[in-house]
């Protein structure tokens, strides 16, 4: 018989005189440890590719440092001047100490670089610091003043009110200027006012981006459910075959495939030829550079993304419950409707989800079949990021994107959530 070893105080002891429960505690301890181990090396892959990519957009975001960086005599002189009705510009001060950061700003060629970023809030602005950065160098700070005449005699701009006003309010450390241009609005001296409307794109891009990812989503449900419940209830050898299809367009480049609708679509592509070949139609139809093409070639692209959640679902629903309601008396749309149906919605709700998520940051296919009327604010976001340079308001852009996926995985989590699911 086992002799069980306590202490004085009544507790167990171990083998080498430990409390039970300490040895315990030290047992899970190193089971802790020893699993954060595993997972270290992922987990570091993670934060180095996914959350810190996130935390440097958002933070481009709202980083204004470079023009306090560049212009600080001007941003200190600046704050003793408060912008009034009457259009009067700064003081002689303002553009002495201006022109003392302008040469520094010159001679370090960054001159051009805050001009640049003050170019984004109104435009114009860029040509004017490079013309003065190449005028000032000459310039001796104790005898060429006053400095106000001067730089008004090189360039009528510098005389006028809304250079300064720009200046002044972008002078911060960080602002929400890129956030509010990229609602549409601009930050002015008064506040956040609303832009024209032939400068007013953002906002009908995202709404755009809402209501055509919406109808990919349920395009690809509406296609791709019949072609799950198959692959779910049809034989293995069949199944497989299918399956293989389902799975092929994912060894094609999405280049090719986008390319391939591009052909089919255009005014001269087969479905037109074919079209008027049979005389359907007298001319070519618009398929392409237009709303419609961009959801029938991503409907295409993302069809596998919603079949292969919902098949994973489905084949774990047993068939006998669907037999089970007929033998009670329920006809085929019933027992679908109220047995099968009800089980396959979480595979329906993580479909939809990961095929909207992807349809709302695409921008390869909708840049090339979407034309004008067809593309995402993904394209917009590239477009910023590659050709005007304006990092901080594609972050801005990207961070409305990332808050609004959240938001709405929220709301699936919320409302379409497994915990949700109620049998009909």
């Amino acid at each position: 018989m086992t002799t069980v070893q306590m202490d004085t105080a009544g507790e167990i002891l171990t083998a080498d005189n430990q409390p039970l429960s300490v040895a315990l505690r030290k047992a899970l301890f190193r089971q802790k440890v020893r699993a954060l181990l595993l997972i270290a090396p992922l987990l570091l892959f993670v934060l180095v590719t996914f959350v810190w990519p996130i935390f440097g957009m958002l933070w481009r975001s709202i980083d204004n440092s470079i023009v306090p960086d560049t212009l600080p005599q001007t941003v200190a002189a600046l704050e003793s001047w408060t912008p009034t009705d009457s259009g009067e510009t700064p003081p002689e001060a303002v553009y002495a100490a201006f022109v003392a950061d302008m040469q520094i700003a010159a001679e370090e060629r960054t001159h051009t670089v805050v001009g640049g970023r003050l170019n984004y809030e109104t435009p114009g602005i860029a040509s004017k610091f490079r013309q003065l950065g190449r005028e000032v160098q000459d310039w001796d700070l104790a005898r060429d003043g006053p400095f106000k005449e001067k730089l008004i005699a090189t360039d009528e701009a510098w005389g006028e009110l809304f250079i300064w006003e720009t200046i002044n309010t972008y002078s911060g450390n960080y602002t929400t200027g890129y956030y509010a241009n990229s609602v549409d609005r601009r930050l002015t001296s008064d506040g956040i006012t609303a832009r024209d409307a032939d400068e007013s794109i953002y906002l009908r891009l995202f709404w755009r981006t809402i209501f055509m990812s919406i109808v990919i989503t349920i395009s690809c449900g509406l296609l791709g459910y019949p072609i799950a419940w198959l692959l779910a209830n049809t034989l293995d050898r069949y199944a497989n075959l299918l399956l293989i299809l389902v799975l092929l367009p994912f060894w094609t480049s999405l280049l090719v495939r986008t390319s391939a609708w591009k052909v089919l679509l255009q005014d001269q592509g087969v479905i037109n030829n074919f079209l008027e070949s049979i005389g359907i139609t007298d001319s070519p139809l618009p398929l392409m550079h237009n709303q419609f093409g961009t959801i029938v070639a991503m409907t295409h692209i993302l069809l596998p993304f919603m079949i292969l959640p919902m098949y994973s679902v489905m084949k774990t629903i047993p068939s006998s419950y669907t037999r089970a309601a007929k033998s009670l008396g329920a006809t085929d749309i019933t027992a679908f409707r109220r047995v099968y149906f009800p089980q396959s919605v979480p595979g329906i709700g993580a479909g939809a989800i990961l095929v909207f998520i992807l349809a709302i940051g695409y921008y390869i296919t909708p840049a090339i079949v979407g034309g004008s009327t067809g593309i995402f604010i993904s394209n917009r976001i590239a477009y910023n990021i590659s050709s005007t340079l304006n990092w901080g308001l594609a972050a801005a852009l990207g961070g409305l994107l990332l808050l609004m996926v959240m938001v709405l995985y929220w709301l699936y989590d919320r409302f379409v959530g497994i915990d949700n699911v109620k049998l009909g």
